[in-house]
């Protein structure tokens, strides 16, 4: 390294320092089953956030402060975020709001390339950081890896986990995993401290804590899980079409199924707070779009309208599922 680079990594360094002087940045770590933020358990009343705006595919935090205070008055605590926010000022503002963060890290543009460990390093000192997670879904995708071994990215997961706890002892690392992960997954990634799970089992996901707790010690939380409120077809007493009342219900068996586990769960992250006219077609437009009817356990209809699963549309109107959110997780305080 060049002493010109040495000099701007003190420079970069002390003004980071600098910026968060006067802050307590709280200890997150893990006992048992329990994610502990100040050696007090946490529950993630979550929300998964990928803002982008009409007629872009590009995430903007143009309209944060209104979605923070949205989030506020839903009793959100905890953002997921899908990949890193390099803006101080954005994790400022998400902090100053009273909202922790889960940063996620994407394969090919964080992982492989490295670059994930400065991000840490960078921000490991910010107090809006609750964990470091690696990876979403990626078990659903073995093509993605060399020779289309799934091993392959378990293996470079427990690696930036192994990594990460080299140079931060304050975070937890976590992965996001499609459904219950199998032996493969958790014997390969014992440096992984909370497992992320994405679940559609229809508006029931009870069954899982169960088959979790016998399996594994570690944390656990529900990475995704959610409803849309588009039916492609008339089905279980809900009208085909734009449906917020059919939202609304799987949202409430979810919550109530989730927060009778916390013996196991430490929470949920919803999928999602706004709807994502990006997802499908012209992103310009909102548009119905998923897989053929009955083909997976997204409630009621079993396909997947991508671009319907906010809890608010692209306008920040709020649907019926807001406040099904509101309800539940004002409810829930912090042990």
């Amino acid at each position: 390294m060049t002493m010109l680079k040495i000099a701007m990594c003190i420079l970069v360094t002390g003004m980071l320092c600098s910026c968060m002087a006067g802050v307590d940045v709280e200890s997150v770590k893990v006992s048992g089953r329990r994610i502990l933020v100040d050696d007090t358990p946490y529950v993630i009343k979550g929300i998964c956030y990928h803002p982008v705006p009409k007629g872009s595919r590009e995430r903007n935090f143009g309209r944060l402060s209104e979605d923070l205070g949205l989030m506020k008055e839903a009793g959100i605590n905890t953002i997921r975020a899908y990949s890193p926010i390099d803006s101080k000022a954005v994790l400022d503002e998400i902090y100053a709001s009273g909202l922790k963060i889960i940063i996620g890290f994407e394969y090919n543009r964080d992982i492989l390339s490295g670059s994930f460990i400065d991000y840490v390093n960078t921000y490991k000192n910010h107090p809006a950081i609750l964990m470091w997670e690696m990876g979403n879904e990626y078990n659903y995708h073995p093509e993605w890896f060399d020779d289309g071994d799934i091993r392959v990215w378990y293996e470079a997961l427990n690696n930036a986990a192994v990594l990460i706890h080299q140079n931060d002892a304050s975070h937890p690392v976590a992965t996001a995993h499609g459904e219950l992960p199998d032996e493969l997954a958790l014997s390969t990634c014992p440096d992984v401290d909370v497992w992320g799970m994405n679940i559609y089992r229809w508006d029931n996901p009870e069954d899982l804590f169960a088959e979790w707790a016998a399996i594994s010690s570690k944390p656990m939380y529900l990475s995704e899980a959610g409803a849309d409120s588009y039916m492609n077809i008339a089905a279980h007493g809900y009208g085909q079409g734009e449906n917020q009342k059919a939202q609304a219900d799987a949202t409430r068996n979810i919550l109530a199924a989730v927060f009778e586990e916390q013996d196991v769960c430490s929470g949920v992250a919803l999928f999602s707070f706004l709807d994502g006219w990006w997802k499908a077609d012209d992103p310009s437009t909102h548009d119905p779009h998923g897989s053929p009817p009955v083909s997976s356990g997204v409630p009621y209809d079993g396909v997947a309208d991508e671009e319907y699963w906010g809890i608010v549309d692209i306008d920040r109107n709020k649907k019926l599922a807001f406040d099904v959110v509101k309800d539940w997780y004002h409810a829930l305080r912090q042990d």
